[in-house]
């Protein structure tokens, strides 16, 4: 892929260093990736000893944790300090902003809930960028659309960095237990040096090319998963009304062919009309948003996903942003 040039592009005003631990790769299993090649030619240090991480939210936080617990030296930042302390009671260190992560680290992972957070915590005033330069590299595992991939990935390489986007598949309980799958694109020797932290993160990984396919790969994913999820409810509250016991039609639907982890994870408890977070609602119409943006950039239509989401919509007006995503399943209750 063509490198960008060497000026720092103008960030839209709506959107307003380390080294890998010293401990041998031995121990890492080899995961699936595809084996597309990158035409990049900057180089980020082989065995980084200092890796950063950005964003300690539901997701950043447990990613974080298991690499402090498999022996990696973490620096870490978030907006909120608070929620940088139980990380800092396992060893982590901290900076103050992005910015002094970056320029302490070798490789600095960000976690982000949003593209404009995404954009601000890398090109900002203080952003990671300002920390970058030749043979370190920034890899975010947010999830975001194309454009703002692409944007941040200008800014980075602008410094001589190498740069990788990496959204993951996967929610709170995957992050807690390793079992992420990162869906990445941008720079292969960046991907190549992170590979053995992202086995730890994850159970698999993909290189899928240039920069943008991993964003476009991820929304797809999320936005069948918001429509399933909208349909699903549809079933149990239609079964519920028709006299069904909502367990057993749980149970069938698990046995058969459109059996999903997620309809056995997510409906005992939605039948109960409890959500615990494990993906927050607003995090899937954000993601629904921006998937029917990318459907619209290439004329695809996409009449059920934009159906689902103005169901998600609702559902955030009824105060239900922060519940889990199978929460809106209250937007369709009518008694």
């Amino acid at each position: 892929m063509a490198m960008c040039s060497s000026f720092c592009p103008q960030i839209p005003i709506h959107l307003k260093r380390r080294r890998f631990p010293t401990k041998p790769f031995l121990s890492v299993c080899t995961k699936v990736f595809s084996s597309q090649t990158s035409n990049a030619t900057s180089r980020v240090i082989e065995h980084p000893a200092h890796v950063g991480f950005l964003g300690l939210g539901i997701m950043g936080s447990p990613m974080a944790q298991n690499l402090i617990k498999a022996g990696w030296d973490i620096t870490v930042w978030n907006r909120t300090k608070s929620k940088c302390d139980p990380l800092i009671s396992l060893g982590a260190k901290y900076k103050s902003s992005p910015e002094e992560v970056a320029a302490s680290c070798d490789v600095t992972f960000a976690m982000l809930a949003d593209p404009e957070s995404a954009v601000e915590v890398a090109c900002g005033k203080h952003g990671a960028a300002n920390g970058m330069s030749p043979g370190k590299g920034y890899v975010d595992v947010s999830t975001v659309d194309d454009v703002t991939a692409k944007l941040i990935s200008r800014h980075i390489r602008a410094t001589g960095a190498l740069y990788l986007e990496a959204p993951v598949s996967g929610s709170k309980k995957p992050a807690e237990d390793g079992q992420l799958i990162f869906l990445t694109a941008g720079d292969k020797p960046l991907y190549e040096t992170v590979a053995p932290l992202l086995d730890i993160m994850g159970k698999s990984r993909f290189y899928l090319g240039d920069v943008g396919n991993g964003a476009a790969m991820k929304l797809v994913v999320n936005m069948i998963m918001g429509s399933m999820m909208a349909s699903f409810s549809e079933g149990l509250l239609l079964g519920q009304k028709v006299g069904l016991d909502p367990g057993v039609l749980v149970e069938v639907v698990s046995q058969g062919a459109i059996s999903a982890p997620m309809f056995l994870t997510k409906g005992p408890s939605m039948v109960q009309a409890m959500y615990p977070t494990a993906f927050p609602l607003k995090h899937q119409q954000k993601d629904l948003r921006l998937a029917l943006g990318l459907a619209e950039s290439v004329s695809q239509s996409t009449p059920i996903a934009a159906a689902a989401n103005e169901l998600y919509k609702v559902a955030k007006s009824q105060g239900l942003s922060d519940e889990d995503f199978s929460a809106v399943i209250e937007a369709l209750k009518t008694d």
